[in-house]
């Protein structure tokens, strides 16, 4: 390409290598020096090369010496039917619900191959929140965040923040013990518990850069954007019952919506 820089035409050829299998995950990066002959440049714009690779998560470098090519990161697949498929497990049994998981379905991986942690505390609703559940300023919430990440894996898939009203969820002591955490059917399941039934679920998708927490957090490489998910459930007395952030990264994960249209 014309004007392209040496160091990004040799990172351009090993990343093509690299996506295409050759080298393999677990494969060792020939050397600095070894590079250098292959591309007829010297060390320093190799290792600039390597450090661009570095930051893509394509290569890691190891504390015994050399760059080795990473494992593939798990790609998230979300779609809008996930609502209904989560909604039809509230009446499944505990057996089916334990199995997998709404992570596991839009990742194609199983349960055993996940981490999952949950942190919860309560929480007073400021303005925006007091707002989104039309309650007053200091009601109390319940926030929960949520983390998953494959077994292997150094990032987890997305970065949660999900809010329950504490009034609407008391009466079951259950639903306040992270412990607990994953819940067989997950939130829905958790509502129905409380006799509460969602009607609609709203998803306002926005892509905008990460702040330095997110980055780190998701390990995301410089120049990409996370997709951010903000997600109301409204149950079937029109009440808000759940709000919730989904912080994702623009370059692993895709967005499929598919809308039923009525015939003629």
């Amino acid at each position: 390409m014309t004007g392209e820089k040496a160091y990004e035409r040799i990172a351009e050829d090993l990343r093509g290598r690299i996506r295409s299998g050759e080298p393999a995950p677990g494969d060792r990066l020939p050397s600095e020096a070894a590079l250098g002959e292959r591309y007829g440049e010297g060390p320093p714009t190799v290792r600039r090369a390597l450090g661009l690779l570095l930051g893509e998560g394509l290569i890691e470098r190891r504390p015994e010496g050399g760059d080795v090519v990473c494992e593939p990161a798990s790609r998230v697949r979300r779609s809008n039917d996930r609502h209904q498929w989560e909604k039809n497990r509230v009446r499944a049994d505990l057996e089916e619900r334990l199995s997998t998981g709404a992570i596991e379905r839009d990742t194609g991986l199983d349960v055993d191959d996940l981490v999952f942690s949950a942190t919860y505390e309560r929480v007073k609703a400021n303005a925006v929140l007091a707002g989104v559940f039309g309650l007053a300023e200091g009601d109390e919430l319940l926030e929960r965040r949520y983390r998953t990440r494959h077994k292997d894996g150094r990032f987890p898939f997305e970065l949660v923040r999900s809010y329950l009203v504490v009034g609407l969820i008391e009466e079951n002591p259950d639903l306040f013990d992270q412990a607990a955490e994953p819940w067989p059917g997950g939130t829905q399941s958790q509502l129905d518990s409380v006799g509460i039934e969602l009607d609609r679920v709203v998803e306002r998708v926005i892509s905008r850069p990460p702040t330095v927490e997110e980055a780190g957090e998701l390990g995301l490489s410089a120049g990409v954007a996370v997709m951010d998910v903000r997600k109301t459930s409204i149950d079937t007395l029109g009440r808000v019952v759940e709000w919730s952030e989904i912080v994702l990264s623009g370059d692993r994960t895709e967005a499929v919506f598919t809308t039923r249209l009525d015939r003629w």
